[in-house]
C-alpha cells in the first residue's frame, strides 16, 4: 500500500515538474529572453563605464579644482542645454512635439525629485575633497539603506525582521570598514553620508516619476530636461555662497592671465558635463527599462569594480578589519537584494492566484462572493495601480 501511494505520488511529482521544467527550459532559450538578457547586459555595462570614469574622474579634478559646487553647477547647466537640443531634434524629425508639463505637476511632482538629487551629487563631489574613492565608494553604498527605509514609509514595502536585520548588519559592516582607518576624514564622511542619505529619497521619488505612465516622463532625455532646472535652483544659493567669491578671482577661470589655461579648465568641466550626462542618462535608461532590483545588483558588482580600481590605480589602503567589513557590507547588500527578489516572487504569485479566483467566481455571471473574496478583490486592483 505503501509503495502505491509512493509510486502514485511520483507519478503526480512528474506529470506536474516536468511540464513546468519544460517551459522554463524553453523560456530561456527563447530569443526574447536572450534579447532582453543582452539588452539588460548592455544597459548595465553602459552604465558600469560612465559611473566608474566619473567617479575617478570627480575625485581628480576636484582635488586639483577646489570648487565642486560650482563645477557641478556647470555640469547641471551642460546636461539641460543638451538634453534640450536632443529633445528638439527628436522633435524635428518625428514631426511629434515632446511631452512638457504644466506648472502644478512640475512643481508638485518634479521639485522635491530634482531638490534631493541636486544635493546628493553636490554632497557626493564636496566629499571627494576630504576622502579617498574607496571610503567614498563605501559609504555610498549604504544608500541602498535609506532607500529600503522611504520604500517602507512611503509604503512600497512592508516591515519585516528580515529587513531590519539586513539595516544591521550592513551598518555593521560600515562601521568595520571605518574602523582605525588611516585615510577616514570625518568632514568627508559626514558629507557623504548625507549625499546617501538623499540619494535614497531621489531614487525612491524618482521610481514614481518614471513608473506613473500619465506624467509622461518615461524617456530619460524628458526625465532630464525637466529635473534639470529644479537641480540649478536648489545648487545657485549653495554655491554662490561657498564659492561665489574664489571662483569668481581664481586665475584659471574669470581672472586668466593665459588662455592655454582658460581652455583647458572650460574643456575639463565639460568633459565631466558629459561623462555625467551619459551617466544620468544611463541611470534612468535602465531603471525604466528594467527595475530598481536590477540597479540595486547591477550597483553591488560596480562598487566592488570601483574599489578593485581605487587599490590598483589610487594606491588607497585597507587593512584586514576595513576589508573585513567590506565583505560584511557587500553581503548585507547581497542578502537585501536577495530578499526583495524572493518578495517581489510571492508577491506575484499571490496576484496571480486571487486573479485565477476572481476569474472562477465571475465565469458563470454573477457569483456570490464572501468578505474574504472581496479583499482580495480590491488588493489586486491596488496592486495593479
Amino acid at each position: 500500500m505503501v509503495k502505491k501511494e509512493k509510486s502514485f505520488r511520483g507519478h503526480i511529482l512528474e506529470d506536474v515538474v516536468e511540464p513546468k521544467a519544460k517551459l522554463v527550459k524553453k523560456s530561456i532559450c527563447s530569443r526574447s529572453f536572450l534579447g532582453n538578457l543582452l539588452s539588460t547586459g548592455v544597459l548595465v555595462l553602459i552604465y558600469y563605464t560612465f559611473s566608474i570614469s566619473l567617479t575617478f574622474y570627480n575625485q581628480r579634478f576636484i582635488h586639483s579644482y577646489k570648487y565642486p559646487l560650482s563645477v557641478t553647477m556647470c555640469h547641471l547647466i551642460v546636461k539641460f542645454v543638451l538634453a534640450g537640443l536632443i529633445r528638439s531634434c527628436l522633435q524635428c524629425k518625428s514631426k511629434t512635439p515632446r511631452i512638457t508639463l504644466d506648472w502644478g505637476p512640475y512643481i508638485r511632482k518634479l521639485g522635491p525629485t530634482g531638490l534631493t538629487s541636486v544635493l546628493d551629487i553636490g554632497f557626493s563631489n564636496w566629499s571627494f575633497e576630504f576622502i579617498t574613492v574607496s571610503l567614498y565608494t563605501m559609504c555610498k553604498s549604504t544608500a541602498v539603506i535609506f532607500i529600503l527605509i522611504f520604500s517602507i514609509i512611503f509604503r512600497l514595502e512592508k516591515m519585516r525582521c528580515s529587513l531590519v536585520f539586513v539595516v544591521l548588519f550592513i551598518s555593521g559592516g560600515l562601521f568595520m570598514f571605518t574602523y582605525h582607518s588611516t585615510q577616514f576624514n570625518l568632514e568627508g564622511f559626514i558629507m557623504v553620508m548625507i549625499a546617501s542619505f538623499l540619494s535614497g529619497i531621489r531614487w525612491t521619488l524618482a521610481q514614481f516619476i518614471l513608473q506613473k505612465k500619465e506624467l509622461g516622463l518615461s524617456n530619460p532625455l524628458d526625465m532630464m530636461y525637466h529635473v534639470q532646472p529644479w537641480m540649478m535652483l536648489g545648487l545657485l544659493p549653495l554655491s554662490t555662497t561657498f564659492e561665489g567669491i574664489e571662483i569668481s578671482t581664481t586665475n584659471r577661470l574669470f581672472r586668466y592671465e593665459d588662455t592655454t589655461v582658460l581652455l583647458t579648465s572650460i574643456g575639463l568641466i565639460l568633459t565631466g558635463a558629459c561623462l555625467a550626462f551619459l551617466l544620468e542618462f544611463s541611470e534612468f535608461l535602465l531603471l525604466s527599462r528594467t527595475s530598481s532590483l536590477t540597479l540595486s545588483i547591477s550597483g553591488i558588482f560596480k562598487e566592488i569594480c570601483t574599489l578593485y580600481l581605487a587599490t590598483q590605480i589610487n594606491g588607497d589602503k585597507m587593512n584586514s578589519i576595513n576589508l573585513l567589513g567590506l565583505v560584511v557590507c557587500l553581503f548585507g547588500i547581497s542578502l537585501h537584494v536577495l530578499l526583495r527578489a524572493v518578495s517581489s516572487t510571492d508577491k506575484k504569485e499571490k496576484i496571480h492566484a486571487t486573479e485565477e479566483r476572481i476569474e472562477m467566481l465571475t465565469r458563470d455571471g454573477d457569483a456570490y462572493t464572501d468578505d474574504d473574496d472581496e479583499e482580495d478583490v480590491f488588493n489586486v486592483a491596488r496592486d495593479r495601480r
